[in-house]
C-alpha cells in the first residue's frame, strides 16, 4: 500500500472527513460504473453507490491491508449490490459474501469509454436475474456453484440465466451494429 493510501485509510478510520472524501472521490468513478452494472438505471446506481460508500466506511475496520484497498472496496460494492437485490426480491426467471481470492482492480482505457457505456446500457436493460448472474459470472469472476450460494437459486437456474443473459446481450449488440 502506498503511503498517501496509508494516510487516507488512517484518517479514514479516525472518522476524518476530509480522509473520506478523498477516499470517495479516489474510487468514485470505478465503483460507480460497478454499480451501474448491476442496477435497473442510473438512479438506483447511485442509491447502490452511496449505501455501499456508507458501508466502506462502516467496516473499514475489517480491512486487513491483504490486497488491494480499490478491490477490497469493490467487494463491499459488489456484496451491497447483492444485498438490494435480495431486499428487493429480483425475480430470476428459470428455464421449466462468497470469498474472492484476490482483490483486483479493473481500469477502462479512455478510447473504449463508448464502448463500456453502450454495454452498460444493454446491461442494465437484461431483466434482473439475468443481469446479476452475467455480473457475478463473466466480471466477478463467481461460479455457478458460489452464484447459487450467494443468491439462493440452483446452480441449472444460474446457468440458464447466464445463457439467456449472453444471448440477449448478443441479439441487442448484432442490432446495434445493423443500426
Amino acid at each position: 500500500m502506498k503511503k498517501d493510501e496509508q494516510q487516507i485509510l488512517l484518517g479514514c478510520l479516525k472518522n476524518d472527513a476530509k480522509a473520506q472524501r478523498t477516499l470517495y472521490e479516489q474510487y468514485k468513478v470505478q465503483m460507480f460504473r460497478l454499480c451501474l452494472r448491476y442496477a435497473r438505471d442510473r438512479q438506483e446506481a447511485e442509491d447502490l453507490l452511496q449505501e455501499g460508500f456508507i458501508t466502506v466506511f462502516k467496516d473499514l475496520k475489517n480491512y486487513r491491508g491483504v490486497g488491494a484497498l480499490g478491490g477490497w472496496i469493490r467487494k463491499v460494492m459488489v456484496n451491497n449490490a447483492l444485498q438490494h437485490i435480495r431486499k428487493t426480491k429480483h425475480r430470476f426467471q428459470s428455464i421449466d459474501s462468497v470469498q474472492l481470492n484476490e482483490y483486483e482492480e479493473i481500469t477502462i482505457d479512455e478510447e473504449d469509454q463508448p464502448r463500456v457505456k453502450e454495454l452498460t446500457k444493454y446491461l442494465q436493460s437484461l431483466p434482473d436475474g439475468y443481469r446479476t448472474v452475467f455480473n457475478l459470472y463473466v466480471i466477478e469472476g463467481y461460479t455457478h456453484k458460489e452464484i447459487a450460494k450467494v443468491l439462493s437459486i440452483s446452480e441449472s437456474t444460474s446457468k440458464s440465466q447466464l445463457f439467456k443473459a449472453k444471448g440477449m446481450l448478443r441479439k441487442l449488440l448484432e442490432k446495434s451494429m445493423i443500426s
